[in-house]
């Protein structure tokens, strides 16, 4: 089995290439370490081997894992955000990539000033259309940056996020990154404001992602290998509650922590 500290070291040299190719300086792309269905060990897996952020698809297994890791990694929620999961979410996580409406930014701003939080957050964009995928239309985006700014002062938007098709062939991506990066170049542009994060690219487009602009890109499987296996069961302790997620399935994390997981 390879070393983390090797298998980083190869990324990191295919976004230095990434950044070369387009005259870009490296030091501005970081990498999300994605642990989603990982268990608290690769978190320090990472943070000894240089990496700082971490991100979780869900609120729920940030609840569990972030106890039982490592100290010293930001944490960013880049999954989708249920808005009954805010406050938790606010106690959790350094950083949200996935706003998706204006009804999401008043509920983060009122639990943020209850809680004297200042969240930092980008807007997700469903630069692609599909319905499969969360995020506003592009079009929306900018009435809903003016809603933040006059309506949510605990909130700082940061720049944008989105996810490409999924495609064998990463060069299909590259239309949907350039329209994200075109589109907060134009905001910034008409608004007068900055917008320096471009969170997009994920393991198998990443290098595509960096060429165009993205300046966080979120990696998992390139760098822990395969996500487990994991299976519903039921937890030992008849107080802990799975987890019924909005597809209909049921989630192998509880609120506490993993119920059954199954590794190759």
């Amino acid at each position: 089995m390879r070393e983390f500290s090797e298998v980083l070291g190869e990324v990191e040299e295919r976004i230095a290439a990434a950044c070369a190719r387009v005259g870009r300086d490296p030091s501005a792309v970081e990498i999300v370490a994605v642990t989603k269905t990982h268990g608290a060990e690769v978190v320090k897996e990472a943070w000894d081997a240089g990496l700082r952020i971490v991100g979780e698809n869900k609120v729920q297994e940030a609840a569990w894992k972030k106890p039982a890791s490592v100290t010293g990694p930001m944490w960013h929620l880049i999954g989708h955000l249920q808005s009954n999961k805010v406050r938790k979410a606010l106690e959790l996580f350094d950083f949200f990539h996935s706003v998706d409406t204006a009804a999401l930014a008043d509920r983060m701003n009122a639990i943020a000033e209850n809680m004297g939080a200042s969240p930092h957050v980008l807007l997700e964009v469903n630069v692609s259309g599909e319905k499969s995928k969360s995020g506003m239309k592009p079009d929306e985006v900018r009435a809903v940056l003016e809603h933040i700014a006059r309506e949510c002062p605990r909130i700082t938007v940061e720049g944008l996020m989105t996810m490409a098709p999924f495609s064998e062939n990463p060069e299909d991506a590259r239309p949907y990154f350039r329209r994200l990066r075109e589109l907060r170049d134009q905001l910034e542009q008409e608004l007068g404001i900055g917008l320096p994060r471009l969170s997009m690219g994920m393991s198998g487009d990443y290098e595509v992602a960096v060429e165009e602009g993205a300046t966080w890109v979120r990696l998992g499987t390139v760098l822990f290998g395969e996500r487990p296996k994991v299976k519903a069961g039921r937890v030992a302790d008849e107080g802990q509650q799975a987890y019924d997620n909005k597809d209909g399935g049921l989630d192998s994390y509880s609120d506490e922590g993993p119920t059954v997981r199954i590794l190759d």
